[in-house]
């Protein structure tokens, strides 16, 4: 296989799983343990054109990151699917307590133990979007679900008429999940699947030019990387 194609990347239990999309409609799942380990399966089938990636990509020194608070309200009544990310100093501490009055002192801020339980796999995005070689974006799959839609989702992905509605904005994108995605689907929840899905589609966005960041432009910290979250 040697087409070129877009990548959607979630974080799963047992790593990071994958969606790329290629330009004629066709589809392949990945998974991987580490997310570069991801990205170099995909490239071995084909030219990568974009990447988009459920984590987020440029870390705020201080206060709260304008790419959560706009996607927050983009995704509505699935707000809570936003994180508020930590700032970068609390993220770098290794134990909660120390991270949280380290939030605090510099966003004015708490977070819960789910934010901070994706700490291994931001910093390993952090790493290896300084690394490759692909253009990657950061999205949120529900602010990207929402967008497919038209209209804010009040039905929980969790659920089946959640799950089902999602699956069926992405067959009418032209994303056709199909029921048998091997091993990746055996190692991956349905909740991933559908978010790699939806990331694919904002790949996909990006690389035709359709798409928007939130905020417009980027914010900028001291990381030097382009902080938005892209629909």
């Amino acid at each position: 296989m040697n087409k070129p194609r877009v990548l959607g990347v979630d974080a799963c239990r047992r790593g990071w799983v994958g969606i790329a999309v290629e330009w004629d409609g066709g589809l392949t799942a990945y998974h991987a343990p580490e997310i570069d380990q991801l990205v170099d399966q995909v490239e071995r089938d084909g030219k990568v054109d974009m990447v988009a990636v459920d984590m987020p990509i440029g870390l705020a020194d201080a206060g709260r990151r304008q790419a959560d608070v706009l996607a927050r309200k983009e995704a509505g009544p699935q707000w809570c699917s936003v994180f508020i990310m930590p700032v970068r100093e609390a993220l770098e501490s290794t134990d909660i307590s120390t991270a949280k009055e380290t939030n605090l002192r510099l966003a004015g801020e708490g977070f819960t133990h789910q934010a901070f339980s994706l700490r291994p796999k931001i910093l390993q995005v952090d790493r290896w979007v300084r690394e490759t070689h692909l253009p990657v974006v950061e999205v949120r799959p529900e602010v990207s679900f929402a967008a497919l839609a038209g209209e804010h989702l009040r039905s929980r992905k969790s659920s089946w008429s959640g799950a089902h509605h999602r699956r069926e904005l992405l067959a009418r994108a032209g994303i056709m999940l199909p029921n048998e995605l091997g091993d990746p689907g055996l190692k991956a929840d349905v909740n991933d699947m559908l978010d790699a899905a939806a990331a694919a589609w904002t790949a996909r966005r990006v690389s035709r030019g359709e798409a928007r960041p939130l905020p417009d432009p980027p914010e900028t910290f001291s990381d030097g990387l382009p902080c938005a979250i892209w629909i």
